[in-house]
């Protein structure tokens, strides 16, 4: 899940060519066996310790809701936050991989791009999986719980309403970080896959479009401190998490400076061009990113909620998120529609 050019060996939409490129997806399905069999490990690993912090009385989500002491109990709570964490340390390592895929290699490197953006692609699905893991875990949990002692058809519905629709989920801080989860989610999936239907798409749609899901990390931070109980007060822990992101933001911006692709480079004249202008706010607006995140590291303050005080009125709502997510997809849609008319003006000015 990152913002990473396609292949030099990208095929072309064509009459005659699959629309669906079958043979590398069974060749990362079988790679993906390795990777998703250390990522349930690391998962079962981080499922542990969570599970002795609680029976040790450590956690701070004790502090938040003290009726989780009950670690056997609970058990799919913690499996549910298990995959949670899992599925963002590998939503960090794809995002990695896919930004160092797609800026200008070092003369040093001892991996090749082309086995950098098989391991990308191969994260990222077994990231989309994790995802899904951390959904199913908290579905199964409310079902389990039962807490306003429901029939089973109504529970299902109740449940499925508050963990898989966008929006359903209506109480305290979950009303915002459970949607930004969800919205994570579902464009994972065709953003973190499309690149198996680029012969379809054509590869350069799918290359700008796959830009985007930058946004899917993004949010995936953004819900995990917002609703991370283990992260839930200001601390070590919840500074870490923002130290994770320096790398991201530092290797994003060596990809906008060191482009991979020579069209993406930004000459002086450029700069008297609306794409050139646009490339170059991007790249002003990534550098002021990576000093906030220096500043929230160095100083561990990031926002984040104070023991024994009570915390103020949300500062994102609900319409909030909506409404960013609609000027979201109406870029997407904006900069498709764009590629698509640059792809036919060729074709319109030269007819055969």
């Amino acid at each position: 899940m990152s913002s990473s050019p396609a292949p030099s060996s990208s095929p072309s939409r064509g009459p005659g060519k699959p629309r669906f490129d079958g043979r590398t997806l069974r060749t990362d399905l079988r790679h993906l066996l390795f990777d998703s069999s250390a990522a349930l490990a690391v998962t079962a690993v981080i499922f542990a310790v969570l599970y002795l912090r609680i029976e040790g009385g450590t956690s701070q989500t004790l502090e938040v809701m003290p009726f989780l002491a009950d670690a056997q109990r609970y058990w799919l709570y913690w499996a549910c936050q298990a995959f949670g964490w899992s599925a963002l340390l590998w939503a960090w390592i794809t995002v990695m991989l896919g930004l160092a895929r797609s800026a200008r290699p070092l003369p040093s490197s001892p991996v090749t791009h082309s086995r950098l953006e098989r391991w990308h692609r191969v994260t990222s699905i077994t990231t989309i999986g994790l995802m899904f893991g951390h959904a199913l875990a908290f579905f199964l949990e409310l079902l389990r719980e039962n807490a306003d002692g429901l029939s089973p058809a109504p529970l299902l519905l109740s449940a499925f309403v508050d963990v898989f629709v966008p929006g359903g989920y209506s109480s305290g801080t979950g009303q915002v970080a459970v949607l930004l989860g969800l919205i994570a989610l579902y464009l994972a999936v065709p953003l973190g896959l499309s690149f198996y239907v680029r012969a379809w798409t054509g590869s350069r749609l799918w290359r700008v479009l796959h830009r985007f899901v930058i946004a899917v990390y993004v949010l995936s931070v953004w819900h995990t401190l917002l609703y991370g109980t283990n992260v839930w007060f200001d601390g070590w822990f919840r500074t870490f998490v923002w130290a994770m992101q320096l790398p991201v933001a530092l290797l994003f911006l060596a990809r906008l400076l060191t482009p991979l692709r020579p069209e993406e480079h930004l000459s002086r004249s450029d700069l008297s061009r609306l794409p050139g202008l646009t490339r170059l706010s991007g790249r002003l607006l990534v550098a002021a990113g990576t000093v906030v995140l220096l500043l929230v590291t160095a100083t561990g303050r990031d926002g984040g909620r104070a023991p024994g005080q009570a915390t103020g009125d949300m500062l994102v709502t609900q319409p909030m998120v909506w409404g960013g997510l609609a000027v979201l997809l109406t870029v997407m849609g904006a900069v498709g529609l764009a590629v698509r008319a640059s792809e036919r003006a060729p074709k319109e000015a030269h007819p055969s």
